[in-house]
């Protein structure tokens, strides 16, 4: 894949199945040049053919393989995309996932905090210095991270500090909630922080969405989605297009949005001082892995 200056460019996580691929697909419709990520080879394959198809106005997508419950696989799937363009516009940070059960990687963290919240904060890190120049080449506001969080935050009244992996949590629905928090809150923090260079950080809850994911979630949760009054994926793909492209994506960073309006997150998600602290406890935990 040749990358055009001239054109912008989005990374999308998880852009093998739902969300990802509805939004990847709509950014290359739009003339927009699109590294997707994704984790299943026969999803990714079948992703990277659809949304190729897709492309319009010299939009361009390339697929780039990773399992985001390992960091080593985030930082290998990193030096890829920094490899292939000096320059990211957009980091739309979706990949995500909830269990049944608690699953502790080969890296001793615990999956669900690793996926949904470790992941993408050590991804945003890596690529840093892509959506820096970005920043400094594009019109103030063009450089933007994107987390998918969930309303599933609502339920959390806090982080557990002394278990902020949740390693010693037997509800898994819990678990998934605390890595929602946590998306909101390092948004608040990136934001703060991002201002110095520019980059632009919102957060956003997807509705109950009909995909996969509660897949591999607890027999409950399937029986819960198997009822429930879902939208496609493409309707929380649009809040992410427009967050990614609409002049009010780039405006005043750290805002919670669904539908295209800015709602406003659980009391919890509006703390300062978990979100700086938040952001120290998972630069330790990444050090300690060699990151």
């Amino acid at each position: 894949m040749h990358f055009d200056t001239n054109k912008p460019v989005a990374v999308v996580t998880g852009a093998s199945s739902g969300i990802g691929r509805s939004t990847a697909r709509e950014l290359v419709t739009r003339g927009w040049q699109v590294v997707g990520v994704g984790r299943d080879p026969q999803r990714s394959a079948a992703a990277a053919v659809q949304i190729t198809e897709a492309a319009r106005a010299g939009g361009e997508f390339t697929m780039v393989r990773g399992d985001f419950t390992l960091m080593s696989e985030v930082d290998r799937v990193a030096g890829e995309i920094a490899a292939l363009t000096p320059r990211v516009d957009v980091l739309i940070n979706n990949a995500g996932g909830v269990r049944d059960r608690q699953v502790v990687t080969a890296e001793g963290t615990e999956a669900t905090f690793a996926v949904n919240h470790l992941a993408p904060f050590l991804l945003t890190r890596r690529l840093s210095p892509q959506l820096s120049k970005a920043a400094a080449d594009r019109p103030d506001g063009a450089a933007r991270v994107i987390a998918v969080s969930s309303n599933a935050h609502r339920m959390i009244p806090e982080l557990d500090w002394a278990d902020l992996q949740s390693l010693g949590e037997v509800e898994s629905i819990v678990a998934y909630g605390r890595a929602k928090l946590a998306n909101i809150l390092y948004t608040r923090e990136l934001a703060r922080r991002g201002r110095v260079d520019g980059i632009i950080a919102q957060a956003m809850h997807p509705g109950v969405v009909a995909t996969n994911f509660a897949s591999h979630g607890t027999e409950s949760l399937q029986t819960y989605m198997s009822t429930a009054d879902t939208v496609s994926p493409d309707e929380p793909a649009q809040t992410l297009v427009w967050l990614a492209t609409d002049p009010e994506g780039g405006r005043e960073s750290g805002r919670f949005f669904h539908a295209k309006a800015e709602q406003e997150p659980a009391q919890p998600a509006q703390d300062d001082a978990a979100a700086g602290r938040l952001w120290a406890e998972s630069e330790q935990l990444l050090a300690k892995l060699g990151f």
